[in-house]
């Protein structure tokens, strides 16, 4: 069997363990303590063979897996009166295992935490002293001047209402897409070819605006016109289809 060792990939001794046991698909109370140890001394071959001094921290781990195995192997130890104390020596091992898991998950999480606060940028904070402590100020205004002023308001503000109630502001009906849609094959018929631009030049109202580019995108749908464009974020070139170049209105 060949192994493969990248240093940098374990932790420590009981990352390796756990990646070990991991890959067995084992429970961590149910493993094959033999088979693992086999394992576990095999990858540190290959480490003491790449670097001895990496390898040494993970001896201590070496030595006490060879301890347990040796003790799997001997007969159960029973006591005066024949009752045989059953006693696992993976039980040590294992939550010193469910202990290393809980710390690392931990450590994950901080470390996902501190990843994510380096992306969060904060506005430095600034003197704003010389903002404060100013002195409030007055305005030096003669009362009569004031009193006047606020009649003068009151009256322009009168008299408004009184127009209001004279007259009605009449807003002009506004344009259907479909009216649009004949004025723009009118144009297009008599140019030939026109701008975008200078589709909207006349326009002045928002609704204007917008109605003459939702007509130009149902003509569009329609087949009615092609556009072109032949700078890149140039101006947009509309031209009737030359099947309707020729019909009259």
């Amino acid at each position: 069997m060949s192994y493969k060792v990248k240093l940098d990939i374990f932790e420590g001794p009981f990352d390796l363990l756990v990646y070990l046991i991991e890959r067995a698909g084992v429970n961590i109370y149910d493993v094959n303590i033999s088979e693992i140890t086999d394992q576990y001394l095999a990858y540190v071959d290959v480490m003491e063979q790449i670097d001895p001094d990496t390898a040494a921290e993970f001896m201590v781990l070496a030595a006490t897996l060879l301890q347990i195995k040796s003790r799997m192997l001997l007969p159960a130890e029973k006591t005066d009166k024949g009752t045989v104390i059953e006693e696992d020596p993976r039980d040590e091992l294992a939550k010193k295992i469910v202990e290393y898991k809980k710390y690392k998950y931990i450590a994950e999480v901080l470390r996902i935490c501190e990843e994510r606060g380096s992306r969060i940028y904060t506005k430095p904070r600034e003197d704003i002293s010389v903002y404060m402590g100013e002195p409030e100020e007055y305005l030096n205004v003669d009362m009569n001047k004031f009193i006047k002023a606020f009649r003068l308001f009151l009256e322009k503000r009168r008299r408004v209402e009184e127009v209001k109630k004279r007259y009605e502001q009449v807003a002009r009906e506004k344009m259907s897409m479909e009216r649009k849609s004949q004025q723009v094959s009118g144009l297009l018929r008599k140019r030939k070819r026109l701008s975008f631009g200078d589709l909207l030049a006349d326009e002045k109202d928002t609704y204007d605006i917008v109605l003459t580019f939702v007509t130009l995108l149902e003509m569009l749908a329609k087949s009615m016109i092609t556009v072109n464009q032949p700078v890149v974020f140039g101006d947009i070139e509309v031209m009737l289809k030359e099947d309707l170049q020729n019909e009259r209105h």
